[in-house]
């Protein structure tokens, strides 16, 4: 028999399996690798990944509510994570093919693995974040999310550690500790760095086992036959119904806002660092290291906070917290630190990176721990799945507004310390939003939700 403390860590180990793919994928390993070694220099590089991302993320959009939909209406909620798996699996275990000044044609074929293994990422954490209500009292969901997203930075940070001692190989060929690439992978060829996908993939396939075995997915009791027809029409009840639900929809509106601009953060930030700073893989690896070992111990700390005074503080102090950071990301190149210029050589805007570093993993896993638990309290008990598919509309509707805005600001100003530029207007338009936001929820759906 599963008990319930049983069924929390099945649940925390998805957040342990999937965080590899942002955080060796997306953002320290293999970002930076495609844009500065596969590509065919780093402006291009990192215009490519964004319109990647922003078109990767306008199929997430139009389809995550509907997914969600068809979730709540047959009940088969465990052959879809499934699917989401593979997935993810497949479009992690391609990016094997991505190596140095590759061709046209494998530049798209890479491109389009790792928005297949995204779409995975996605859709699964959709259908386990809707799980999320089950596991506790609603004043204990705070707790369990922050904990969970803890661990998921803890996995991060020790598959990041394993790539960077024995894998990534750096300009010299060997690894963070002065070795060649474990395996006998052809540094040469970059095959330690590009074993990032195969590695991320069979890491879900093993870490996600728990999962499957002690988190029993509640069935909602519907018959599978006429699913699709009947979950389109409850989808499209319910977004009708939105603009009359005030709370639910300037929170879903803010989170759009807001979601959207950290992940232009983690996607462009190892980007960045190699591009700007002229960081090597290792370095922006470290750069990880220290950004997930901070942002492990604030989740943890902060998911206490959320449980004692509620999400909606902290999601606030997080978004305020991110877009000072921007603003320090902005004025910080070879030549100043933010904002102040330095000599040749200094290392304070290496310095200042790192601390950005450090306050983006407190930051960003906070906001998005806090953020899943304002969505529990905002959404229809009932139709928790649909929610969240609305909850990952809202993160991907316009998931294009980032990456395309920073791929448009980089392109046009050849500057990829400009192009970060347009997640400060994100940052700000989402806490004006915020404040239209009651933090306990529709009144309609508290006590079903309490």
């Amino acid at each position: 028999m599963t008990t319930p403390r049983k069924r929390i860590w099945g649940w925390w180990s998805f957040d342990w399996a999937n965080q590899p793919y942002n955080t060796l994928l997306l953002t320290f390993i293999f970002a930076p690798y495609f844009a500065s070694a596969v590509a065919p220099d780093p402006v291009t590089g990192q215009a490519m990944w964004g319109w990647m991302l922003a078109l990767s993320g306008l199929v997430i959009a139009l389809s995550a509510p509907v997914m969600g939909a068809i979730a709540d209406s047959s009940g088969n909620r465990r052959s879809w994570l499934l699917l989401w798996s593979a997935l993810y699996v497949l479009g992690a275990g391609t990016l094997w093919l991505a190596v140095p000044d590759a061709t046209n044609g494998t530049l798209w074929l890479v491109l389009l693995a790792f928005a297949v293994g995204l779409v995975g990422l996605e859709f699964g954490i959709v259908f386990t974040n809707a799980v999320l209500p089950d596991l506790g009292a609603r004043d204990d969901l705070g707790k369990i999310s922050g904990t969970g997203w803890a661990l998921g930075y803890v996995g991060g940070l020790v598959s990041l550690v394993v790539m960077l001692l024995f894998l990534a190989e750096n300009d010299q060929g060997v690894t963070l500790i002065g070795l060649p690439p474990a395996f006998g992978l052809d540094a040469t060829a970059r095959e330690g760095t590009r074993f990032v996908g195969p590695f991320t993939a069979l890491w879900y396939l093993v870490c996600v086992i728990p999962f499957f075995l002690w988190v029993p997915i509640r069935s909602t009791g519907a018959r599978a036959a006429g699913a699709v027809q009947r979950a389109l029409a409850e989808l499209g009840q319910s977004l009708r119904a939105l603009p009359s639900r005030k709370s639910l929809f300037s929170y879903l509106g803010a989170s759009l806002l807001y979601r959207d601009a950290l992940n232009g953060i983690y996607a462009f930030g190892g980007i960045y660092a190699a591009g700007v700073l002229g960081w090597s893989i290792v370095q922006i690896g470290v750069f990880g290291i220290l950004a997930a070992a901070v942002g492990a111990v604030a989740c943890w700390l902060v998911g206490k906070l959320d449980s004692r005074f509620g999400p909606k503080p902290v999601i606030i102090g997080c978004v305020v917290l991110l877009l000072l950071v921007c603003i320090i990301i902005v004025g910080t190149d070879r030549s100043m630190a933010v904002f102040v210029p330095v000599a040749e050589g200094s290392s304070l805007p290496d310095i200042t990176f790192y601390i950005c570093g450090a306050l983006i993993g407190a930051g960003g896993g906070s906001l998005q721990s806090a953020s899943r638990t304002m969505m529990v309290r905002q959404a229809d008990p009932a139709r928790m799945t649909e929610g969240f598919g609305l909850y990952a509309l809202s993160g991907k509707a316009l998931a294009f507004l980032a990456p395309a805005s920073v791929a448009l600001v980089t392109t046009l100003t050849e500057s990829q310390r400009m192009g970060v530029t347009p997640l400060i207007v994100l940052f700000l338009a989402g806490l004006v939003l915020l404040t239209f936001v009651d933090p306990d929820g529709e009144p309609e759906f508290r006590c079903a939700s309490s």
